[in-house]
């Protein structure tokens, strides 16, 4: 179970209809190869040299369904054109009011929330599309704020002393990410460590909400919002890889860069997926069919399971019900048993979901369970 943490932009470039999909995978930092991580040889390492596991960030064990080896995930990824921090994180993030945001950003546009301790903050997907890692303090935690513009995917890490870098290659199309303390990499979506002292390893995850900036602010008007101030020259009120208020580009079609790891069809590439996995097994809920139902139920290797709809900030929460408890909706919360519970607060178990791409997900995950 989870720690509980939980403008106008018209200048847009809308690519990948526009341009070769060349000058984007350039940008998304990767040309095709594959291999181990950049840097990595087969050379014996001094063990005075070698990176000590605690200047890493912290790990858990856990029991995730693991379709795939270590080394096979590292045959799948794809070589960087841009090495390590080509694509740069942002270090040394600045925040502004709710009331102040940055010109750039207008209400519907898509946001990543924190929350922890009583501090809120919000990271706008059209900056995270520059830098795709912000190593940040939330709530005296040391965190990163991960996004993935190509599988669509919005993750949080506890980071520990260390920081998180763009390596600048994908698996799935995935982001790669590297730890500072320990030259250790992570798949995002996937988050074993994949080389380095924390092979085999997994990352401490926490819940991120994609929703967007209206939404955001009006369940948390004392939230904070980061700015434009990175640190980096980079065109803000472009998106590279299309637009999200309203979807189109790479967002709003069938195209993908790389092929996935497994496909399946049952849903069109870009669908966006609920996801959870845990040591019970992995599943899906379309977003689409949550909006309608307000409460989808389902199993996972026979365990029931139930997620419900937030309709205030246009999310989903999973939670394992391994007693098969009654939920059910009324207004805009639910019935437990009788009693009534917020969406983010119902008495079971709460998993750790996200948004993702259908293809990228079940990429990772083909022996996902799909609850619609």
């Amino acid at each position: 179970m989870e720690r509980t943490p939980t403008g106008d932009r018209r200048r847009r470039r809308q690519v990948l209809g526009g341009i070769g999909a060349v000058g984007i995978t350039a940008l998304a930092g990767c040309l095709e190869g594959s291999g181990m991580p950049a840097g990595s040889t087969d050379e014996e390492v001094d063990d005075d040299d070698a990176a000590d596991v605690n200047d890493g960030p912290p790990t858990v064990e856990r029991s995730i369904p693991e379709a795939y080896s270590i080394d096979r995930l590292n045959e799948e990824s794809m070589s960087g054109g841009p090495g390590p921090d080509g694509i740069p994180s942002i270090d040394d993030p600045r925040f502004t009011a709710a009331d102040d945001p940055p010109a750039n950003l207008d209400g519907g546009d898509p946001v990543f929330g924190v929350e922890f301790d009583g501090e809120a903050k919000a990271y706008p997907q059209y900056i995270l599309v520059w830098h795709e890692i912000v190593n940040d303090v939330v709530g005296d935690e040391s965190v990163a704020v991960t996004y993935c513009p190509l599988t669509g995917t919005a993750q949080g890490f506890y980071r520990g002393a260390s920081e998180f870098g763009v390596s600048g290659r994908l698996i799935n199309s995935n982001l790669v990410m590297f730890d500072r303390g320990t030259d250790s990499w992570w798949p995002q979506m996937l988050p074993v460590g994949i080389s380095g002292p924390h092979e085999g390893a997994y990352l401490e995850e926490f819940q991120v909400i994609w929703t967007t900036w209206d939404r955001w602010r009006d369940q948390y008007p004392e939230t904070t919002v980061l700015t434009e101030e990175t640190g980096h020259a980079r065109d803000y009120g472009s998106d590279p890889y299309g637009e999200y208020n309203p979807p189109s580009g790479y967002y709003d079609n069938e195209r993908t860069l790389f092929p996935p790891l497994a496909s399946d069809d049952r849903f069109p590439r870009k669908e966006v997926v609920i996801g959870a996995r845990n040591a019970d097994g992995a599943m899906a809920v379309p977003k689409d069919a949550l909006r309608e139902r307000t409460v989808i139920e389902g199993t996972v290797d026979g365990t029931p399971y139930a997620t419900v709809y937030d309709e205030a900030l246009d999310t989903g929460y999973v939670y394992r019900n391994p007693d098969d408890t009654s939920v059910e909706p009324d207004g805009d919360t639910f019935l437990v048993d009788g009693e009534t519970h917020a969406p983010d607060a119902l008495p079971l178990d709460r998993e750790i979901g996200f948004d993702a791409m259908w293809f990228a997900w079940y990429g990772y995950y083909p022996s996902t369970e799909v609850h619609e």
